[in-house]
């Protein structure tokens, strides 16, 4: 089997899991922007898409779709969830870890959906605007343990000003943003969730309902950064006194002050070594590390909280988790490893169109960015079906400048699918058969025969040398 074949059918394998989301038009052009967001050489408008892949005359349905097609996006999600789920669970000590961020995308007109005022803490360039106006993303993505980590973004939600908020929309914070993705990472995951995120989601509206959840929901661990000035305390003690009698007062339920994070020499602890894959490469670390009450998650809570020293780094890190008696490796392991999703969020901006986005309603800004992580999550899937079949290293070419490069970029990824442009856009037209089938001959099929096409095996096989049988199925 040549290789357009081979890419053609293990992608096909991988969008037919939307199938059951979208109607069958629809799916069909799901499929033709999800693709055309991976083979675009220019801008990531659905107008370039169908240039690069000769089907300029489908654009006004493109268009039609994107602005006015049934679309349920919290569904998308959780088919991406459950799709990674299926080929590649992250997991982490037994648990399936999850980062969550926000990231801004510049739109300078008013006139665009969604759009509110922000303060840019980047503008320290005399010539550079301090006050933007962007859209404010709040995303959430597994982190695959590996060399390196992989971020896979599955899903997203657009943060309001709330004295700019839309029509017709609902005031939510970040915080709260955060936590409905958490969750719903959890509702689809077989493994308890750990969210892995920065010291600007480490707010008792994130932390106290994650561990504290509703009879309905399971329990979510943390993993953050610990401010220098965090309060914390040690555990409290059983209450001394006789058996069966009352103690006076009410009682406590802080134990006693600790010296926070910036004074950890006062900690009564001594310190650990070891070392951890910290950035790209093995590091020496050392760290102390104490079990105690945050004021953040509450007095319920025990926490282990942690000051690294880690090695090229001349501040020290101070980190806390809920995490089951982790290692001081793995703790600052999974925190570092957080900052793959800002490797994410530059791929998202600089390869999949993130910064090129032409759409104007609400509509087409919506789903113009689930497209863009749904296209970026199933390239990394690819991927690791490349590497498991063909090997590592085998599909891409390493520069000239950077011959020690050992690990394929978005890039590479999109380069091997531009090798089979011609291909790709062939079957793409022969996808577009299933939309023509008429469907007066539908009542004449017996029900198991009309459940079998319309499940996800219908989807998976699409051939360029056959053409389909009189009752619309791919052979």
């Amino acid at each position: 089997m040549d290789d357009a074949k081979q890419l053609w059918s293990w992608w096909q394998s991988l969008l037919a899991s939307f199938g059951p989301v979208f109607t069958r038009p629809g799916w069909v052009r799901f499929v033709r922007w999800v693709t055309g967001m991976v083979m675009g050489w220019e801008e990531h408008t659905i107008t370039q898409i169908l240039v690069s892949m000769n089907m300029e005359s489908r654009w006004r349905a493109m268009e039609q779709f994107a602005e006015y097609g049934a679309w349920d996006r919290p569904a998308v999600e959780r088919r991406t969830i459950s799709l990674i789920e299926r080929e590649c669970p992250a997991r982490w000590g037994g648990y399936h870890p999850v980062a969550v961020d926000d990231t801004k995308l510049h739109r300078t007109s008013g006139g665009i959906w969604g759009t509110c005022t922000f303060h840019e803490s980047a503008a320290r360039s005399p010539n550079r605007a301090e006050t933007v106006r962007a859209h404010n993303w709040v995303v959430a993505g597994d982190l695959l343990p590996g060399q390196p980590w992989t971020f896979l973004p599955h899903s997203s939600r657009l943060y309001f000003r709330r004295s700019q908020l839309p029509r017709e929309e609902t005031f939510r914070t970040k915080t709260q943003w955060a936590l409905e993705l958490l969750r719903q990472a959890d509702g689809e995951s077989e493994a308890p969730v750990l969210a892995v995120f920065d010291g600007a989601y480490a707010m008792g509206t994130v932390v106290k309902p994650c561990l504290q959840p509703p009879a309905d929901r399971r329990r979510i661990e943390i993993l953050t950064r610990l401010r220098v000035d965090a309060r914390l305390y040690h555990p409290l003690a059983a209450p001394a006194g006789v058996e069966g009698k009352k103690t006076m007062g009410r009682p406590r339920k802080w134990g006693r002050r600790m010296a926070a994070p910036q004074h950890h020499e006062k900690w009564n602890t001594s310190w650990r070594k070891g070392r951890a894959r910290v950035y790209g490469r093995m590091r020496r670390i050392r760290y102390k590390r104490v079990l105690c009450q945050w004021s953040v998650s509450g007095y319920e809570e025990r926490v282990h909280a942690f000051v690294f020293e880690v090695e090229g780094y001349d501040r020290p890190w101070f980190l806390v988790t809920t995490a089951r008696d982790p290692s001081g490796g793995q703790v600052v392991e999974a925190f570092a490893a957080r900052f793959r999703q800002e490797d994410g969020f530059r791929d998202h901006k600089q390869r999949m169109g993130m910064e090129e986005c032409r759409a104007w309603t609400k509509e087409p800004v919506l789903r113009t960015f689930q497209v863009q992580m749904v296209a970026m999550t199933l390239l990394r899937l690819m991927q690791f079906r490349l590497d498991a079949t063909w090997g590592e290293g085998s599909y891409w070419q390493r520069p000239e400048w950077n011959r020690r490069k050992q690990h394929p970029s978005i890039l590479d990824l999109r380069r091997l699918f531009w090798r089979h442009r011609a291909r790709f856009s062939k079957l793409l037209l022969r996808l577009e058969e299933i939309e023509k089938v008429p469907q007066a001959t539908t009542s004449a099929r017996k029900p198991a025969e009309i459940a079998a096409r319309n499940s996800r095996n219908y989807w998976l096989r699409v051939s360029d040398r056959k053409m389909p049988s009189r009752n619309g199925i791919l052979q």
